[in-house]
């Protein structure tokens, strides 16, 4: 089998288009129904960087749940499911995050249980352990065969990913300033999510035995074996997942430090006066109204 007809061929999956749809359509229902009223209400208005990040965040939905991403990742190499799932839990999560301004935030989740529970797990803490459970079972051998072989179970796991995902970046970037981190904590917080991969990679990569059965058979792709797929994996998680959360701490501490100059260099704002030294006779040594020695020779 030539490493071409491997390849899966092209497979319709209308249920990523229609979710696909469902998000650009409420996007632009935010953008023309429910921002003339927020703004008229004292909200800020959508701006150009958050039209970006919603573009950049449904391209990248887009790419992790559809051809060919899913169908490499469900039927052939356990490397591609590992980077379908870094693009569900580290890109598209802060992506539309930062896409959403506070009011839709706020209108999204109401004033009732929802928006309660929502601020109870959305804290560091919580959401940590949260996507922390979540991202052990997802590595779980019987997990992963099980939502190779079964459609529904495999969307189910992708929706807990996602939505712990989601919570977890809530403190770093999302649209509510009461959850957020203080600078140093948020570049703390997401130092620890580029530790915690390395526990599953160190086995992906030091196993020299197939750890998941699922994507133990033919045809191979590119020529990848198993445990050369499962190396790639751990690459995955270790190398490219990594380096992208160092770049994030990076640009955060540049923005930070950035910030810190500019607040140094508004308390010198101004106009500097120097006055002239005052010459003989001048009316500087006339004493002035305030002036004791003035006051009691009138």
């Amino acid at each position: 089998m030539t490493a071409t007809s491997a390849f899966p061929g092209w497979d319709a999956h209308p249920e990523v288009w229609l979710l696909v749809a469902t998000v650009i359509a409420f996007g632009f229902y935010a953008a023309r129904v429910i921002q003339p009223h927020a703004v008229a209400a004292g909200g800020a208005p959508i701006t150009k960087a958050q039209r970006w990040w919603f573009v950049a965040g449904v391209a990248s939905l887009w790419i992790a749940s559809d051809w060919p991403l899913h169908d490499l990742a469900e039927e052939r190499l356990y490397g591609m499911h590992m980077l379908q799932h870094m693009l569900l839990t580290v890109v598209v999560p802060p992506v539309m995050l930062l896409a959403t301004p506070e009011w839709l935030g706020r209108f999204i989740l109401g004033n009732g249980r929802v928006n309660r529970w929502f601020h109870r797990l959305a804290r560091p803490l919580p959401a940590a352990i949260g996507y922390n459970i979540m991202a052990a079972a997802s590595h779980w051998s019987g997990i992963v065969n099980l939502s190779v072989e079964n459609g529904p179970f495999h969307y189910l796991m992708h929706v807990l990913i996602f939505g712990t995902a989601l919570l977890l970046w809530v403190p770093v970037c999302g649209p509510f300033r009461e959850l957020h981190m203080s600078p140093p904590g948020k570049m703390a917080y997401v130092f620890l999510m580029s530790v915690v991969p390395t526990i599953p990679a160190a086995f992906l990569t030091a196993s020299d035995s197939v750890l998941y059965k699922a994507y133990d058979h033919g045809p191979r792709l590119w020529g990848i074996s198993v445990l050369d797929d499962q190396q790639y994996a751990g690459v995955v998680m270790k190398v490219i997942e990594g380096a992208y959360l160092w770049a994030i701490i990076i640009a955060m501490m540049l923005h930070w430090l950035g910030a810190a100059d500019r607040n140094r260099g508004s308390k010198f704002r101004g106009k500097l006066v120097v006055s002239a030294p005052p010459s003989a006779g001048s009316s500087s040594e006339v004493p002035g109204p305030s002036d004791p020695a003035g006051a009691a020779g009138r």
